[in-house]
């Protein structure tokens, strides 16, 4: 079906793209956005700038290797690597995402708390855990797909806040396009968590997973043409884009209002959206705290999603936000049970800045793994058939992996020198 409004056949086009870029900026990656910000000011803005390209080209190649294998990344992990790999990856990846899980809902209880102080946080992380269950196990996948679809507006209220004061322009026109590099170890562990944040493993699995589902919620099975490919990747391009944009201007919001207030450390999103109140008044304060709530609700659905398939398809059981719960019962248990772990660390002493800092470990040590796999697939015929990479997406693919492998590096080396 032709739409006449192009704006309305480019919305039908967004999808899997769009929700796992904004997924990106969940709650965890406001905190490092912000703690950025309030640290050094405008100085990581390029980071934005560097990131899209290297997160576009990843996240291109696992949509497409989801739409030309018609099964998830571990599926075709499991399919032509050794199991040890997979399982590997299952390891890592498992506490990984239960941990960003538990950061994210006590981001989003500690929010809940600032907005309405006379109702404990704890209160508000149960209620959103609740609400994610229902909303994930009773809606069908073209209701959650449309949610989640939607839910991405909110993460437009970012890039209302910086108008709400003065800005210089030539100063964030410069911290965009020069580059700043200090090199200590802590301005050091402030990219690498950047990089972390937005080159995640999960995105990698979610990404190829959702191309799986539209194709077979639209039944296009085994129908790949130029076309399809054309759309996925102004989906990807435009959902990438999306994220760091939103990205760049936390960064601004906080770099311009907290580090010139003279408030240099920001932990938790909290943290940064109560500094904000006193500094740039209740609409911006209120604003940066509805943000965090809609992020979580948006974010945490595609990281216990992305954990569920990975279980699932590791062990060859039934799975699918398309099919109902009595279809798939494992799949949906499996998210059930990350999102409760998620908030059991809030009571066993697992503070959500440590999460954060475990998520990141795991995380950095599996990115480079992953994508050295991830390009090794989308360069076999055998399995890609006429799909295969491009050279520009090899040479961005190829960037990206030397960075999160330096980056991994770095890491581990900060962690042991600190």
């Amino acid at each position: 079906m032709k739409h006449p409004n192009k704006l309305l056949r480019f919305w039908k086009i967004l999808g899997p793209g769009l929700i796992t870029g904004a997924s990106d900026d969940d709650p965890s990656g406001i905190a490092t956005y912000s703690q950025a910000g309030a640290m050094y000011g405008l100085s990581t803005l390029w980071t934005s700038i560097i990131a899209f390209p290297l997160m576009a080209a990843i996240q291109q190649m696992c949509a497409k290797i989801g739409l030309v294998t018609s099964q998830g990344l571990t599926g075709a992990l499991k399919k032509h690597y050794p199991k040890p790999v997979l399982y590997v990856m299952l390891l890592f990846s498992f506490p990984a995402i239960v941990m960003n899980i538990g950061a994210d809902i006590a981001g989003m209880g500690a929010v809940g708390n600032l907005l309405f102080p006379k109702i404990q946080a704890s209160f508000f992380s149960i209620l959103f855990t609740i609400l994610l269950l229902f909303l994930i196990i009773y809606l069908p996948y073209q209701k959650i797909a449309a949610t989640l679809k939607y839910l991405c507006i909110v993460l437009l209220v970012y890039l209302i806040v910086p108008f709400l004061f003065k800005q210089d322009c030539m100063d964030i026109i410069k911290h965009t396009f020069i580059p700043t590099i200090e090199f200590n170890s802590a301005f050091l562990s402030i990219l690498v968590g950047i990089l972390g944040t937005t080159i995640s493993p999960y995105l990698f699995f979610w990404q190829a997973s959702m191309e799986v589902e539209e194709m077979s919620h639209k039944k296009r099975h085994l129908i790949v043409n130029k076309k399809i490919i054309h759309d996925m990747k102004q989906d990807v391009d435009f959902g990438m884009t999306f994220s760091g944009v939103v990205m760049f201007f936390i960064i601004l919001t906080t770099g311009t209002v907290l580090f010139k207030g003279g408030i240099h450390q920001i932990d938790t999103v909290e943290q940064a959206a109560a500094a904000l109140k006193p500094l740039a008044g209740n609409f911006a304060y209120l604003l940066f705290a509805i943000g965090v709530i809609g992020t979580g609700l948006l974010a945490i659905p595609v990281l216990s999603g992305s954990l569920s398939y990975i279980i699932t398809e590791t062990f060859g059981w039934e799975q699918g936000l398309d099919k109902k719960f009595h279809e798939a019962k494992a799949f949906y248990l499996v998210m059930a049970v990350s999102l409760l772990l998620g908030l059991s660390l809030n009571y066993v002493g697992i503070s959500p800045v440590k999460a954060l800092l475990y998520t990141a470990i795991l995380y950095g040590m599996t990115a480079p793994v992953l994508i050295a796999i991830i390009l090794h697939i989308s360069n076999n015929k055998a399995v890609m058939g006429k799909f295969t990479n491009s050279k520009i997406s090899n040479i961005l693919g190829g960037i990206a992996f030397v960075v999160m492998t330096v980056a991994a590096i770095a890491l581990l080396y900060l962690q042991c020198v600190s």
